[in-house]
């Protein structure tokens, strides 16, 4: 692998902000940022790529491979819970195995954005429609895990009571999905006009409000690295190998499909991450007897910072050969 990739990812402001929050912690220095303020930036980077997605997407058009990456992107929500759920059934009980598996299965948007920044920096082109697959990939997770839960603790003779309908609200409704999709609507529907007169603001700032977030996700991924003497080495290899083998599974699909170059990295990245907001947020409510720890360090403080460092830069390794 051409080690320049991995450095010139790592030189980047948001990274290097990444290392500087956790830097922080790691010498006891007092640095914090209020609450409400990472929240309005996850609100701002949402909406910002949400909306230039739909922009994007209206000029492409819905065309075939439009469709078949869509249909992709859920298929990958749904298998990855599955087949890790029987892996992690090796050590785990049904509760954490199934929680994991959600949290696997579904994705982080930080890390779709930084991917999106990343091809940026690097001039390489990637098509808006790819923010329809992130939107599409969230919450299908969330249901699987459910599904798996119920289907396993009924074997062991403990039916579950779950509330359906606050699950869909919580896996369909949740801000981060609504706002998401609700800003790839309104772009698909102000088109190149809205763009115009938005720009200064979807554009202008994004790279600083990405830089400013990961800075603080720095400081809580490094917060929870504590955590992780709780996981064991099973977890901590599960949080590293298995985004690596959904990367590759994606980079086949895409291949067959035959996406571009930037959008296959997306895909590899959709595929590859783990959720920290929603997913443990759903699983909270509905599967109180999984530990929070395992499935919230494991993908917060493992999967998280290997693929905004790491990943990143691999998958689009594998992309230049298997393109070549």
């Amino acid at each position: 692998m051409d080690g320049s990739l991995i450095i010139s990812n790592i030189l980047n402001p948001p990274v290097l902000f990444f290392f500087l929050g956790m830097t922080a912690v790691f010498v006891k220095s007092d640095l914090e940022i209020p609450a409400p303020v990472p929240k309005l930036f996850s609100l701002y980077l949402l909406f910002a790529i949400g909306f230039k997605g739909g922009v994007e997407l209206i000029k492409s058009g819905i065309t075939q491979e439009v469709v078949l990456t869509l249909l992709a992107a859920m298929l990958m929500a749904c298998f990855v819970p599955i087949y890790t759920f029987f892996i992690l059934k090796l050590k785990l009980d049904t509760y954490d195995a199934a929680a994991i598996a959600a949290t696997y299965g579904s994705i982080s948007a930080v890390t779709f954005i930084t991917a999106s920044a990343f091809l940026g920096n690097l001039g390489i082109a990637f098509d808006g429609y790819m923010v329809a697959a992130l939107a599409l990939m969230e919450s299908p997770a969330i249901i699987v895990g459910l599904i798996l839960v119920n289907i396993f603790t009924v074997e062991q003779g403990k039916p579950r009571d779950i509330s359906w309908s606050e699950v869909l609200q919580e896996a369909f409704l949740n801000s981060s999905v609504f706002l998401l999709v609700g800003s790839l609507v309104i772009g698909v529907l102000t088109g190149e006009h809205g763009w115009q007169v938005l720009e200064p603001f979807t554009q202008g700032l994004f790279y600083g409000v990405l830089t400013f977030f990961l800075l603080d996700m720095g400081l809580v991924a490094a917060r929870r690295i504590k955590d992780l003497q709780k996981t064991g080495f099973f977890l901590i290899s599960f949080a590293i190998l298995i985004p690596i083998l959904n990367a590759t599974i994606g980079l086949l699909i895409a291949k067959f499909i035959g996406m571009s170059q930037g959008d296959a990295l997306l895909f590899a990245v959709l595929c590859a991450s783990a959720s920290y907001i929603a997913v443990p947020a759903a699983m909270r409510m509905t599967v109180p007897e999984a530990n929070p720890s395992l499935y919230v360090s494991t993908a917060l403080a493992v999967t998280f910072p290997f693929n905004i460092i790491v990943g990143i830069p691999l998958y689009l390794y594998g992309i230049n050969l298997l393109w070549r």
